[in-house]
C-alpha cells in the first residue's frame, strides 16, 4: 500500500518511515502542508492512507485536512499530540477518519492504519439493497452517503456515515461496543474504543440531536427513533 507520511521532523520521518516500509508499505514522505497537497493531486495519486502530523511549518494541520478532504476521499489519520476530546471532534468533523495521539504505540498505528484501509476496500467492494432510511427529520441517502436533517445537509465522515448507518438498521436495537467496532472498523482490536466514543459525539454534534443516539451503559449503543 502507498502511504503518504506528512510530517516535518526528518527524524522522526526517517524512524517511522523505515518502520513502516518493514511492514509492507510504500511510504512517499511530504515535510509540509503544501507538500502534501500536490502529492495528492490529482486524486490521491493512488495514496491508501494519509498520516497527517498537525504540528505542521506553514499551515494549520486541521486546515490541511479540510483541504485534503476537499480533493480526494483516501483516508487520513491525523497524529497529535493533542489528547482532549474537543480535539479530536474537530478533526473528525473536518474530515478525518481516525486519530493518534502522541506518544502512541508503533502496533497501535499499524492497526489504525489496517482498520482504515480495509474498512475502504470493503465499502468499494459491497453495496446495499437499501437505498435511503428515515428517522423522523433525518434521511439517510445509502447510495450516496449523504444525510440531511429537516432536508438541510450534513457532512459526515466515513466513519461517521458508516455508524450512524449502522445503527439505523434497526432502531431501538441496542448494538453491543465490540460489534460496532467489528462493523465499522473491520476489527477486534480494543484500542478502538475511544474512537467509537469520540464518533458518536460527533455524531450527536453534527445532527444537533443528541438524545438520537442512546448509551446504554456498559453494553452499547442504540438508535431512538423520533415519534412521528
Amino acid at each position: 500500500m502507498r502511504l503518504l507520511l506528512v510530517e516535518d521532523d526528518n527524524h522522526v520521518a526517517a524512524a517511522l518511515s523505515a518502520v513502516l516500509a518493514r511492514h509492507g508499505f510504500d511510504v512517499t514522505h511530504a515535510r509540509s502542508g503544501e507538500e502534501a497537497l500536490q502529492a495528492l493531486v490529482p486524486e490521491g495519486e493512488g495514496f491508501g492512507v494519509v498520516l497527517l502530523d498537525l504540528g505542521l511549518p506553514d499551515q494549520d494541520g486541521y486546515e490541511v485536512c479540510g483541504k485534503i478532504r476537499k480533493r480526494t476521499s483516501t483516508p487520513v489519520i491525523m497524529v497529535t499530540a493533542r489528547s482532549d476530546v474537543r480535539s479530536r471532534i474537530h478533526g473528525l468533523n473536518l474530515g478525518a477518519d481516525d486519530y493518534v495521539v502522541k506518544p502512541y504505540d508503533t502496533g497501535e498505528l499499524l492497526a489504525r492504519i489496517h482498520a482504515v484501509s480495509r474498512r475502504t476496500l470493503h465499502e468499494e467492494a459491497t453495496g446495499s439493497t437499501e437505498t435511503r432510511v428515515r428517522l423522523g427529520a433525518v434521511l439517510i441517502e445509502l447510495p450516496t452517503r449523504q444525510v440531511t436533517v429537516g432536508g438541510t445537509p450534513v457532512q459526515l465522515t466515513r466513519k461517521e456515515f458508516d455508524l450512524l448507518a449502522l445503527l439505523a438498521q434497526r432502531p431501538g436495537v441496542v448494538f453491543r461496543r465490540e460489534q460496532i467496532i467489528s462493523e465499522v472498523w473491520r476489527t477486534s482490536w480494543e484500542g478502538t474504543g475511544r474512537t467509537l466514543e469520540v464518533h458518536v459525539a460527533s455524531l450527536r454534534s453534527k445532527l444537533r440531536m443528541p438524545a438520537l443516539i442512546e448509551t446504554v451503559r456498559g453494553v452499547g449503543y442504540r438508535l431512538v427513533a423520533p415519534a412521528v
